[in-house]
C-alpha cells in the first residue's frame, strides 16, 4: 500500500517529497480540454494538481446528484493519475473560489433561520447527506487505495469566517467516518485570528498568500506549523464587473515569490489555470458595495483562460527547473486552434417581458425570493396591477437583491442596484399612473457573495415587500427565469423592439470547430446561450468584452446563439479569434 504522511516534512512512500502543485478547477474547463491543461501543468514542472469540489455543482437540488460530464470529478482525478500527477482535493462544503455562493447550494436558503458554516444541526444534516454521496466516490481515489489523492481539505479559510471548533470537528469526523485516511488539511491566511480560528486538532494547517513569501512562512513558523505549505499562492487576481481593467500581476515579482516558496517549503499555485465560470456560477464580493465577478476566471494565471502559455508560465517553469536535477517532462501537446467565424445572422426575437409571461406564474400576496420558488439563478419577474395609485412618488423593494428594472405599462421608469433596492427611491417628478396600470419588476441575481459573513444574506429577488409611496402593495404574479426557462422562451421572425428588454436568436456556420470569442459591441447587459449551453454574462461596463467559446461547444454546421438582453440595446454579434478581457 502506498502512503503519504506529514511529519517533520512530507513523505511519499517513506521518502521526502516536495509538493509542487497547481490549481485547475475541472468545473471551469470543458472535459475535452482536461488532458491539455493537465499536460501543460506537468510540463511546467508540477507534480500535483489541486481542485475544489463545489457542492452546488453536484447537488443542484436537494437529493439530486450529478457527477457526469463537466461534473465528473472522478474522471478528472483518474486522468491526472494516468498522466503522472498526484492530486489534492478540497471537498469542503464551502470553497470560496469566486464561485456562486462559495459552492453552497442555494436551496439551503429556503429554510428560515438556517445558519451556515457552524454547528447548526439543520445545516450539518445537509452536509452529511452530501458527504454520504460524495465521500464514497473519493475514497477509492486516495493514494492508500491505489489512487493519486494525497491530501483532502476539511474547511476553507474558516478562520476568516468563524471560530466554531465543534463545527470543524464535525466535518473532520464526518470525513474520517466515511473512509478518508489521507492527511486532512485546512488553509487560512497567515494572520493571528485566522490561524487560531481555523485550527482543529488532527488536521494539518497550511497558509494562503500571494506575496512576501518569506515573511508569510515566518508567521506560520511562529505558530509551530512545520513543514510549511502555501496552499494558495495567489499568482494573479480575479475581475469584477466595473473594475478598472483586467487585473494583472508583474510576472518577475510573482516568480521571485514563487521561487522563495520553493526554497522553503511546499506550494500550490492558485490559479495555475483559471478557466471560465460558465453559466451563472460567478461569485461576488461585498465590502459595502456589491461587486459581482465576470464570467472569465483567467486570474492572470500562468496558463490563460483559453489554455495559452504566458510569460509567467515560462518564469515559473524556469524557477522549478533551476531546482531540479533532471529535465522537466516534455509531453506531446495537441494544437488548439482559434478561428474567427465572422458575424452571426439574426433569426428571431421577442420582448423579454411578454415572452416570460407565457410561462406559468405563481400568485402570492407578498413577493417572495427566488429560493422560496425553487429557483437558484437568473431572473425573477414580479408583475401586478396598480388600482389605487394615481402616481408613484417613491418606491422601495424590501429585502431585495441584486438589480431591479422597474417597468410601468412596459416603459422603464427606474433601474436599482444593490443597496438602492432597500432604500426608498423618491422620484423628482412623480410618475403618473392610469387605473389598472401594469407594474413589472425584473430582478436579477448577479451572483451570490462567496466570502464573508454576508453568506447568510444571499436570498435573491424580493423577499418581503414592495412599498409604493407609503403603503405595501399586495397581490403578485411571479415568473421564474432560470437557465431552463430562458432557453425555452418563444421568439418570432420580427425585428427586436427598440428600447425594450429582449430575447434574440442568432446563428452562424461552422465548418471546422475551433476556439473562438463572442463579441457583442453595442449591446448592454445580459446572458448568452450557445446551442442551449449557457456561456455566461456580458455587461457593457466591462472589463471583460468577449466571452470565450471552447471548440468542443461548437458543432459542424449551424450553431445557435440565444441572447437575453435587459437594457433594450442591440448591436452586432461577432465571432472573433482573439480574447479581450479589458
Amino acid at each position: 500500500m502506498r502512503t503519504f504522511e506529514i511529519k517533520d516534512n512530507f513523505y511519499l512512500d517513506g521518502k521526502t517529497f516536495q509538493v509542487i502543485s497547481g490549481s485547475i478547477h475541472y468545473f471551469r474547463v470543458v472535459p475535452q480540454y482536461w488532458r491539455d491543461r493537465l499536460l501543460k501543468l506537468l510540463a511546467m514542472g508540477c507534480n500535483t494538481v489541486e481542485t475544489y469540489i463545489p457542492w452546488n455543482f453536484h447537488e443542484p437540488r436537494k437529493g439530486e446528484f450529478n457527477f457526469d460530464g463537466m461534473r465528473d470529478v472522478e474522471g478528472f482525478v483518474r486522468l491526472a493519475q494516468e498522466l503522472g500527477l498526484y492530486v489534492i482535493l478540497r471537498p469542503s462544503p464551502y470553497i470560496c473560489a469566486e464561485w456562486e455562493f462559495g459552492g453552497l447550494p442555494a436551496w439551503l436558503l429556503k429554510e428560515d433561520g438556517i445558519r451556515l458554516r457552524c454547528y447548526d444541526q439543520r445545516y450539518l444534516k445537509h452536509v452529511m447527506d452530501y458527504y454520504d454521496e460524495l465521500i464514497p466516490r473519493l475514497v477509492p481515489l486516495q493514494i492508500t487505495h491505489g489512487g493519486p489523492v494525497i491530501m483532502m481539505q476539511v474547511e476553507n479559510e474558516y478562520g476568516s469566517y468563524g471560530d466554531d471548533k465543534e463545527y470543524l470537528a464535525a466535518l473532520r469526523d464526518g470525513m474520517l467516518q466515511r473512509g478518508v485516511d489521507v492527511p486532512l488539511v485546512t488553509s487560512d491566511g497567515p494572520e493571528h485570528d485566522m490561524l487560531l480560528c481555523g485550527k482543529i486538532d488532527g488536521v494539518f494547517q497550511t497558509g494562503n498568500f500571494g506575496s512576501q513569501s518569506i515573511e508569510r512562512f515566518r508567521i506560520l513558523s511562529s505558530y509551530g506549523i512545520s513543514p510549511q505549505m502555501c496552499m494558495e499562492f495567489w499568482c494573479g487576481w480575479f475581475d469584477h464587473w466595473g473594475n478598472d481593467g483586467h487585473k494583472t500581476t508583474d510576472p518577475e515579482t510573482c516568480a521571485k515569490d514563487f521561487a522563495d516558496i520553493l526554497d522553503r517549503g511546499h506550494v500550490n499555485i492558485y490559479m495555475f489555470h483559471g478557466g471560465t465560470s460558465f453559466g451563472l456560477m460567478n461569485g461576488a464580493n461585498d465590502y459595502g458595495t456589491l461587486t459581482p465577478d465576470v464570467t472569465s476566471y483567467d486570474y492572470d494565471a500562468p496558463l490563460s483562460e483559453e489554455g495559452m502559455v504566458t510569460e509567467k508560465y515560462r518564469l515559473f517553469q524556469k524557477a522549478i527547473q533551476e531546482r531540479r536535477n533532471e529535465p522537466l517532462p516534455t509531453p506531446e501537446l495537441e494544437t488548439i486552434s482559434r478561428k474567427a467565424y465572422g458575424k452571426a445572422q439574426w433569426e428571431a426575437s421577442a420582448t423579454l417581458l411578454d415572452a416570460a409571461k407565457q410561462n406559468a406564474a405563481t400568485h402570492t400576496v407578498t413577493p417572495v425570493s427566488m429560493e422560496r420558488l425553487g429557483q437558484d439563478y437568473g431572473y425573477v419577474l414580479y408583475s401586478t396591477k396598480l388600482i389605487h395609485e394615481q402616481e408613484i412618488r417613491k418606491i422601495q423593494l424590501v429585502k431585495a437583491a441584486d438589480r431591479a428594472k422597474i417597468y410601468l405599462d412596459g416603459e422603464l421608469i427606474l433601474t436599482l442596484y444593490d443597496r438602492e433596492l432597500d432604500n426608498a427611491h423618491t422620484f423628482e417628478v412623480p410618475v403618473p399612473v392610469r387605473p389598472g396600470a401594469q407594474l413589472d419588476i425584473l430582478v436579477e441575481n448577479l451572483g451570490r457573495v462567496n466570502y464573508s459573513y454576508r453568506l447568510e444574506m444571499q436570498r435573491k429577488g424580493i423577499d418581503q415587500a414592495v412599498v409604493i409611496n407609503d403603503h405595501q402593495h399586495y397581490g403578485w404574479d411571479i415568473v421564474c427565469l432560470g437557465e431552463a426557462q430562458m432557453k425555452g422562451l418563444q421568439t418570432a421572425e420580427h425585428p427586436a423592439p427598440q428600447g425594450k428588454p429582449t430575447v434574440q436568436q442568432f446563428a452562424f456556420m461552422v465548418d471546422e470547430p475551433a476556439d473562438t470569442y463572442l463579441a457583442l459591441p453595442g449591446w448592454g447587459k445580459g446572458v448568452v446561450f450557445l446551442n442551449d449551453f449557457c456561456l455566461g454574462r456580458f455587461w457593457e461596463i466591462g472589463p471583460q468584452k468577449r466571452l470565450y467559446i471552447p471548440a468542443p461547444l461548437l458543432k459542424d454546421g449551424e450553431n445557435v446563439l440565444r441572447i437575453i438582453e435587459t437594457e433594450g440595446r442591440t448591436g452586432d454579434v461577432l465571432l472573433l479569434d482573439e480574447p479581450d478581457l479589458g
